[in-house]
């Protein structure tokens, strides 16, 4: 072979590897790829496992999940981990909604906590026909937080005013760019002893603890899992395997249960699987700085 066809040759290799680049980024960028959300193939009777494993922002994925879990025939019970130090108050109903809704269908739901399961991460969790937690697990923290940002002297500081126009003096309640008046907090305290009202109530109907002694405790304290136990807060004590053991025997299962979970269903594009990673912590931080409900059911730290 000469010199000259070993040259072409490499070009057209070359050419070939280039193309095929171009193709499959063309086929990422534009079409994408899609994740089922159905079951990992299973036979025979299941358990189910829905995670919520987050800040609280949204419902949706948590709420889809057991509705599709508690409509399926073939899973007789499901085990919802939860590892989250709360969020968001009506994210946090929507769920706990929701797996009260599958409890009394008749359908078992057992919780699991991991690290952390308070204030919303509680909330969501009392929905279930049993609650077991590890002895180390942070939980409780049965309150609800807002918090507002004052830039009214550093604006006033660098030259920079701020003008509202409105229709009444609450309308710009809470708004960084004035001071916060004792009306304003005698507002937004109405507004806050209303949302906590609403977690006792489920607390003291789902748990079945006197609301003078639920008072008592409920004033945005963590809970190791043996002190929550103690307060009648969760049923029982356990890792994840024992919630798993404890919903098939609930169900009649015996051995080793069959333990599926429902995939996220969305597109990824390029961007997405290049920079996954990246993009998440930038949206995390996103919320946790800019996005914060104004109620929330919310551990201020974690």
């Amino acid at each position: 072979m000469t010199k000259a066809s070993k040259w072409a040759l490499g070009i057209l290799g070359a050419l070939a590897v280039l193309f095929v680049f171009v193709f499959v980024v063309s086929f990422l960028l534009f079409v994408g790829t899609t994740r089922d959300d159905g079951f990992i193939s299973a036979i025979g009777d299941k358990i189910a496992v829905v995670e919520l494993k987050e800040v609280i922002s949204s419902s949706e994925r948590v709420v889809y999940q057991l509705k599709k879990h508690r409509e399926n025939s073939s899973v007789k019970a499901i085990v919802l981990r939860v590892d989250s130090p709360g969020g968001a108050v009506v994210p946090s109903q929507e769920m706990y909604e929701e797996v009260r809704k599958t409890r009394e269908a008749g359908k078992p739901i057992i919780v699991t906590m991991g690290s952390v399961a308070a204030s919303g991460g509680y909330y969501v969790s009392c929905g279930a026909t049993k609650i077991v937690a590890n002895r180390g697990t942070l939980t409780g923290s049965i309150g609800v937080i807002s918090q507002f940002l004052q830039l009214e002297e550093l604006m006033s500081k660098i030259g920079i005013a701020s003008t509202t126009v409105k229709t009444g003096k609450f309308k710009d309640s809470g708004s960084p760019f004035r001071k916060f008046s004792e009306e304003d907090r005698k507002y937004w305290e109405g507004l806050i002893k209303d949302t906590y009202n609403q977690f006792l109530s489920v607390v003291v109907r789902e748990r079945q603890i006197p609301h003078e002694r639920l008072l008592s405790i409920a004033d945005g304290r963590v809970f190791t899992g043996e002190q929550a136990l103690q307060l009648g807060l969760v049923d029982t004590l356990g890792t994840y395997e024992d919630a798993i053991r404890i919903a098939a025997d609930m169900v009649g299962i015996r051995g080793e249960p069959v333990v599926v979970k429902m995939r996220d269903r969305r597109r990824l594009g390029l961007v997405d699987l290049l920079f996954a990673s990246a993009k998440e912590n930038i949206l995390e931080a996103k919320k946790e700085l800019i996005d914060q409900e104004i109620l929330q059911y919310k551990l201020p730290y974690p």
